[in-house]
């Protein structure tokens, strides 16, 4: 006590270390400890954080006696401050050298209210992101934040605790508390549902599911912005193997009764000319080659040119010197893989196994 009977000053500096070092001792007790630590002078940042403050600022009563609590929250003084559904519960630095224990009750959000709040959302928010970074349309601000009706919590639904002997309605360890909620839902936003236990999935549900549905019915419709499956190696630089295609059979058509042409040369003039050339008298062309032979052929070359390769070669090389498309290759090279004729010496790279 200082002089008069009146406590002694005690410096803001003071202050302060008294809470560290108290801090340091319950720290040695209990790792888990969460204290309340300012960045700055500012106690809330971000639109959770100030939203929280704001609305208990705004009811006439704590208006007048919240205000005791900031200088606690600045001097470091919540050494401890626990988030659980319904509940908070916190140790604050007094003038004793005990800290103080707060619990403060806070009461789910009203079912009718939430459904509201629920229904006003449809359509209006994109991602959970979204919602916790305080990014939405200035109407839904003003649903959350709508005394007696919204998302934050007024005095009727708030009940607290403390073990300092102020009998005030309000005392300063249980103000600081509230603050240091404030500050908390800067860093997560998510612990404010937690607290009136509410999901907030729930706010951002329809709004994917419309989404998703339009999604779903442009993806029916093909445009160019979508990429052909030869291209998305190139683009992505990437390995995509695809299965062998198997080409159906066409049907054949049905035969027709055949004439007989009359031969253009005579057996005995063939003959003739056999004798006096050596050689058959009609030449005779070269027939066309089947689909099984010509993919055969196609096969044994790009085989042979990956087993030629040195250093191992890619779709693109053996594409300049085969002047095949990039899906008949991969298909030619899956089959050579299922083989073991050819293996990977890295993605995209192909040399003899």
């Amino acid at each position: 006590m200082g002089y008069w009977g009146y406590p002694r000053y005690v410096s803001v500096a003071e202050k302060r270390a008294k809470a560290a070092r108290k801090l340091k001792q319950l720290r040695k007790k209990n790792s888990d400890i969460k204290p309340i630590l300012l960045e700055g002078k500012a106690i809330a940042r971000t639109w959770w954080g100030k939203s929280w403050n704001l609305n208990l600022e705004r009811y006439a009563d704590y208006s007048n006696r919240i205000g005791r609590g900031r200088s606690y929250v600045r001097n470091d003084a919540v050494l401890d401050l626990q988030i659980d559904p319904g509940k908070v519960e916190s140790l604050v630095q007094g003038t004793r050298s005990k800290p103080y224990a707060v619990v403060i009750k806070i009461k789910a959000v009203n079912k009718m209210i939430w459904k509201a709040i629920k229904a006003a959302c449809e359509g209006k928010l994109d991602s959970l992101q979204e919602l916790l970074a305080g990014k939405f349309p200035k109407a839904l601000d003003e649903i959350f934040m709508a005394q007696g009706q919204g998302l934050f919590p007024s005095p009727k639904e708030i009940d607290f605790n403390c073990s300092c002997p102020d009998w005030a309605y309000m005392c300063k360890h249980v103000a600081a508390t509230l603050y240091g909620i404030g500050v908390r839902l800067d860093k997560d936003p998510g612990l404010f549902f937690k607290l009136r236990k509410a999901k907030m999935k729930d706010l951002v549900t329809q709004a994917v599911e419309d989404k998703t549905r339009k999604l779903l019915e442009k993806a029916k419709k093909k445009t160019t912005r979508v990429i052909d499956e030869s291209d998305l190696a190139d683009v992505f630089g990437i390995d995509l193997e695809e299965p062998v295609v198997v080409k159906k059979k066409r049907a054949k058509a049905p035969k027709r009764a055949s004439r007989r042409k009359k031969p253009l040369l005579s057996a005995s003039k063939k003959a003739k000319v056999r004798s006096a050339t050596g050689k058959p008298g009609a030449k005779t062309l070269p027939k066309k080659a089947s689909p099984k032979t010509r993919d055969r052929s196609r096969f044994d070359t790009v085989a042979g040119i990956i087993k030629r390769s040195g250093r191992g070669i890619t779709v693109a090389g053996i594409r300049e010197k085969t002047g095949l498309d990039d899906k008949q290759i991969r298909n030619i090279v899956y089959k050579a893989k299922k083989q073991g004729r050819i293996k990977n010496l890295k993605r995209g790279v192909y040399i003899p196994a």
